[in-house]
């Protein structure tokens, strides 16, 4: 936890308290901290800066707010629109793209998502919350990514995939492809990213058609939580 991360409930004017068992469990082990410490913190959807520890039990942790008047780091310019990968992996990759900055996430039923993802727990508002969160916290970042499910390939392929490529350059990432992935490109982008397995031959055809470019890792296969962190890595 390199932020603590503080919800606006949590703030009454100069001061902060928090009371969850995860992030004091943290304060008390991990930082060591003790009355008197002063430590970076984030007001969730605003400004960072510094906050002095003035009380720490076992059960709350007050601070006296200082300046918080650092701004967060810039977001990805990237729409992450990923088939929904098996839930170890979604809690996974979640914190590791929104610790890199992603702010747009698009979850995605394609044919080679098993259907039984969809009921799965981390899929839950309140898991889902809880990866974002710790994602910033690694990254010291205060802005939440939105997270949006999309159980249908073809409505998003006919209604939402069309206004997403009006300001954005489309890319797949998928092996096989003619073309290695960019680097270091400019604007807005729209990234797609298949299943294990990749998406079906139908699928890469209908994406090309709708604008996007086909684009390729290197002969690995790689697992999705690392093909995505090494996409955004090239990529920006």
């Amino acid at each position: 936890m390199n932020l603590i991360l503080l919800d606006p409930s949590e703030v009454k004017g100069a001061y902060a308290s928090l009371t969850d068992a995860r992030r004091i469990t943290h304060l008390r082990e991990v930082h060591r901290a003790s009355v008197g410490d002063h430590l970076t913190v984030g007001l969730q959807g605003g400004h960072m800066g510094k906050a002095q520890l003035i009380e720490l039990n076992d059960t709350q942790a007050t601070f006296t707010l200082e300046n918080l008047n650092e701004l967060p780091p810039p977001p990805l310019p990237v729409h992450l629109i990923l088939a929904l990968p098996r839930p170890r992996m979604l809690a996974r990759t979640l914190e590791h793209v929104t610790a890199l900055g992603v702010k747009n996430i698009t979850l995605l039923h394609t044919k080679r998502v098993e259907k039984s993802y969809w009921q799965s727990p981390e899929l839950r508002v309140e898991k889902i919350h809880h990866h974002l969160v710790l994602g910033l916290e690694q990254s010291r970042d205060t802005l939440l990514p939105s997270v949006t499910l999309c159980k249908g390939f073809r409505p998003f392929l006919e209604e939402q995939l069309p206004e997403l490529l009006k300001e954005r350059r489309g890319l797949v990432a998928h092996p096989g492809m003619q073309n290695a992935c960019p680097r270091n490109i400019d604007g807005q982008i729209a990234l797609l990213v298949g299943p294990e397995g990749g998406f079906i031959p139908w699928e890469i055809e209908k994406l090309l058609e709708a604008g996007c470019e086909g684009m390729h890792l290197g002969p690995r296969i790689l697992r999705v939580e690392t093909a995505v962190t090494a996409l955004l890595s090239r990529l920006f």
